[in-house]
């Protein structure tokens, strides 16, 4: 066994003179070798690069404001596109050009897939589910998901799941934090939530008690852990840091690799129950969860466990965000709340609040979408370049290049949304934007608004998940208003999907008894 400590311990004080080199050369030979460098090269399409280093030393500096300085960046830049090249890094072209997202994820699609840098940070966690893979396998796990979600079935048990989950679960929960006057997490009472509701969905099952006050479930915490490694491995400043952590098994890699391994054991143990009892029952054609589905077309176990995996993840984290980052604005905005009010009461008085009926609620759309607009749930997303191209706005692009859209920063853009870009206005959602009640919903250009993707992998859930988002939002402003309690602006953290920095503490009140109609 000694010679398998000795280079076990060799392994280790590697990585550690690894982490030493790296922290000495950020705090000291970085900045000693950008002055003896020739003078940075300052561009209009990024920011100042050195020779070598490229702009690593500007990447060190705002690695905790990327979202912000990537946005700067791009306002500035003629054709709201960036060029960044850095040390350690493929060279990455980040874009919030409409046209040039059009020609990603639209004109030139084959040139610009995910590409192996991608799914290789998210191997480890997703595997081979839809969102981390490209080319046939994706295309067919594409038409069966597709094939399961769009059908009418899918969305009327999608509307009985949401009426069991809220009526019997989050709305007793909010009125008994209404009569103690206790603060709650909001963010972390959503994302459960959410969760819950993509495990009925998707498996079949109910997961975790939704009261924040209580201990997360063990799965819960097991998505949370793999997401959130699997998310900075892509920000890293140096890709070879986290792939040696790997490669030793130590830090926040040993933690992603017990997490995933976790997260894998137990969708594959409700696999295997579940084929028994559909083999057991003999019937199979009154099951409409997606598992049951995956499993009645005949696919093996590992590509089922793979494409829930992708399916939950994307499902507990997209909406929960979404709707967290909704009800802080609409806090901010009361004279907003009280015209949503006013819609969900009167949608109510004609019928109950059903598939149709939650697609009336126009108001609410437009604030959700103006809502996502300024904080989207996913932040980024990155193709990689197949070969050479060009891209609209006259930008080359490398063959490996990245290529990242970038939803927030688009959010953000004048030239795409006006002077009042800054401003919460669900209105301009309205083909006339000078009410809140403007009549017809405009059909905004998908790569003007990327939020859901667009073009071949437009997201498959958007239907889904607005309907989702207007029952649980419509359920709780009929009821309930909800006051937040700090000041400063919250901090919006970029992860697989983003969040709320320390969550959203609010204290929940009963809505004036003549406001209160039932569902």
């Amino acid at each position: 066994m000694l010679p398998y400590v000795e280079i076990l311990m060799s392994l280790l004080t590697l990585l550690t003179l690894k982490f030493v080199f790296i922290s000495v050369f950020f705090s000291l030979l970085l900045p000693i070798l950008c002055k003896v460098c020739k003078a940075p090269k300052v561009s209009p399409h990024g920011p100042p690069t050195y020779p070598i280093i490229g702009c690593l030393i500007s990447f060190h500096k705002n690695r905790h404001r990327l979202l912000d300085w990537y946005t700067e960046l791009l306002a500035d830049s003629a054709t709201n596109t960036i060029v960044l090249n850095r040390l350690g890094a493929p060279r990455t072209i980040v874009t919030a050009n409409s046209k040039n997202v059009e020609y990603v994820l639209k004109t030139n699609f084959s040139n610009f897939p995910k590409g192996k840098p991608f799914t290789e940070i998210l191997g480890d966690f997703l595997g081979y589910g839809i969102f981390n893979v490209d080319g046939e396998l994706w295309r067919m796990q594409r038409k069966l998901v597709s094939h399961v979600i769009g059908s009418g079935c899918s969305s009327e048990f999608m509307v009985r799941a949401l009426k069991d989950e809220v009526e019997n679960q989050l709305l007793p929960l909010l009125e008994s934090l209404a009569d103690t006057s206790k603060v709650v997490d909001l963010q972390e009472l959503l994302k459960r939530l959410a969760f819950n509701m993509i495990c009925k969905v998707s498996l079949g099952v109910d997961r975790c008690c939704l009261d924040p006050s209580q201990p997360v479930s063990a799965l819960n915490k097991a998505f949370d852990t793999a997401s959130e490694i699997s998310a900075k491995r892509g920000a890293a400043p140096l890709f070879l840091v986290w792939k040696v952590k790997k490669w030793v098994g130590v830090g926040s890699e040993k933690r992603l690799k017990d997490a995933a391994e976790e997260v894998r054991a137990y969708v594959e143990g409700i696999i295997r129950d579940k084929k028994i009892k559909m083999d057991e029952s003999g019937d199979n054609h009154g099951e409409e969860n997606l598992l049951s589905r995956l499993i009645i077309a005949g696919n093996d176990e590992e590509a089922i466990r793979d494409m829930t995996i992708s399916f939950i993840m994307a499902g507990r984290d997209t909406t929960s965000a979404a709707m967290t980052w909704f009800f802080w604005l609409l806090s901010c905005h009361p004279a907003i709340e009280q015209e949503l009010v006013k819609e969900i009461n009167t949608v109510e008085k004609t019928s109950l609040l059903d598939y149709e009926s939650l697609k009336g609620l126009k108001l609410l759309k437009a604030s959700l979408c103006e809502s996502m607009r300024l904080y989207p749930p996913v932040a980024w997303d990155s193709k990689h370049a197949m070969v050479d191209d060009l891209l609209p706005d006259g930008t080359p692009v490398r063959a490996a290049d990245r290529v990242t859209y970038f939803p927030y920063g688009m959010g953000r853009m004048e030239a795409l949304w006006g002077k009042d870009w800054h401003e919460f206005r669900p209105s301009r959602w309205f083909t006339e934007p000078t009410s809140y009640h403007g009549g017809s919903l405009k059909k905004v250009c998908p790569f003007k608004y990327p939020v859901f993707q667009a073009g071949p992998r437009v997201c498959l859930g958007k239907e889904m998940a607005f309907i989702q988002m207007n029952y649980v939002v419509a359920s709780i402003l009929r009821q309930f208003e909800i006051k937040h309690f700090v000041s400063e602006k919250p901090v919006f953290v970029p992860l697989l999907t983003a969040h709320m920095a320390g969550g959203l503490k609010v204290e929940i009140q009963k809505r004036d008894i003549q406001d209160n109609i039932r569902i």
